[in-house]
């Protein structure tokens, strides 16, 4: 018997507009990822987080995580703020994910912003909006649901 994982229980999303990465970033809400799992691959375009995603989908019932990696194409430059990417231990987590046109309505470059907790943020400029969120591995149990604030 070989360790294959359950394509039933795992998601996969693709994103090309900014109603499509709405759904990803609902996905990857609180979401957790070392520094040194963020990687761009300038020559290719590629930007790709790897992250430990709380299961919201799942609904109720005992809390569960994720290894999930989240990849952009088309990426042209990265900047970041309030985050020591030296730091490979440092650890994120991911609030929200959001795309800044360029303006123009035919246009369908611009920013997409990773929203981090403790204000700082991940700015990918993209000359379009290529995406895929894909689940890595089997849920395991959380140690409890991610709390917000009011």
């Amino acid at each position: 018997m070989t360790n294959a994982i359950s394509n039933a229980r795992l998601l996969r999303l693709l994103a090309a507009d900014a109603d499509d990465l709405g759904i990803i970033s609902a996905a990857l809400q609180d979401a957790l990822a070392k520094v040194g799992d963020v990687e761009f691959e300038a020559g290719a375009k590629r930007f790709t987080l790897a992250a430990n995603r709380y299961r919201w989908e799942k609904g109720r019932g005992a809390p569960e995580r994720v290894r999930s990696a989240l990849q952009f194409g088309r990426v042209t430059h990265v900047r970041s703020k309030g985050v020591v990417m030296s730091d490979s231990e440092a650890v994120v987590s991911v609030l929200a994910i959001a795309f800044d046109a360029s303006g123009e309505a035919e246009d369908p470059s611009g920013v997409i912003l990773l929203r981090l907790a403790g204000g700082g943020e991940i700015a990918l400029k993209v000359e379009c909006i290529d995406a895929v969120l894909s689940d890595l591995s089997e849920p395991w149990a959380a140690r409890r649901a991610p709390r917000h604030g009011v």
